[in-house]
């Protein structure tokens, strides 16, 4: 059988989707929970990590219960939007945003964590109101920590599988995926290309680790020179 490569467009799209929704939605929820108490922070801090213990097919079956047919989110997009989420790229952007977004969230809360307070502070003290702190002094410190987050984060998406074929199934050219069509290759004997996206996938997956990793320790390193000169 020819060699197709829609299953890899289609998990490149997902991931820059996937990847935007994660980032819009943990760094000001990263930011909140590092920097305040509130009653129930643990309570919200355990919902977010969920998914990285719960295994995808269960996260893909509730997010079919909820964006499903019948489900409260899924009536809700029909009668407004006239649109549904199950069997659509967008479930699969979805699915890969719940499965990949405790990662994003933890690297950022660590390193908003890891800000000196008494910058903010002295920021605070110079008149900056908290939106002009965050965004001049919390977002650029804990700008490694984004980063890495980002990066974890669009390599999860690129990777995720059971969630995705739960609510956004295996349709050819539609939402099959790398690691759907992996899959259903073997299953139908075509190890061409199955083989094939999974030596793509495993370099990219080797290449995005070494470069983060690489890029890890080139930042240590200015900033290790950084405080030298200072």
């Amino acid at each position: 059988m020819e060699f197709s490569f829609i299953p890899i467009i289609l998990s490149l799209k997902v991931a820059f989707a996937s990847v935007i929704i994660v980032a819009c939605s943990s760094i000001p929820i990263a930011g909140l929970m590092a920097k305040r108490e509130f009653l129930g922070k643990d309570v919200v801090e355990s919902i977010i990590t969920l998914p990285l213990v719960l295994p995808p097919s269960v996260i893909g079956f509730m997010l079919l219960v909820f964006f499903g047919k019948n489900g409260p989110l899924g009536k809700l997009l029909e009668q407004w939007f006239h649109t549904r989420i199950v069997f659509t790229l967008e479930g699969a952007v979805i699915a890969a945003a719940v499965v990949s977004l405790p990662l994003m969230y933890q690297s950022v809360k660590v390193a908003m964590e890891s800000v000196d307070q008494n910058l903010e502070k002295a920021a605070r003290t110079l008149g900056a109101g908290e939106l002009k702190v965050f965004f001049t002094i919390t977002l650029p410190l804990a700008w490694n920590g984004i980063v890495a987050g980002l990066v974890l984060a669009f390599a999860r998406s690129l990777g995720e599988f059971g969630a995705t074929l739960m609510i956004a199934g295996n349709i050819p050219g539609k939402t099959q995926t790398m690691p759907l069509a992996i899959y259903f290759a073997n299953e139908s004997g075509d190890t061409r290309q199955a083989s094939i996206l999974v030596i793509i996938m495993t370099v990219f997956s080797f290449l995005v680790i070494y470069g983060l990793n690489r890029w890890g320790k080139g930042s240590k390193r200015d900033s290790r020179g950084g405080g030298n000169n200072a």
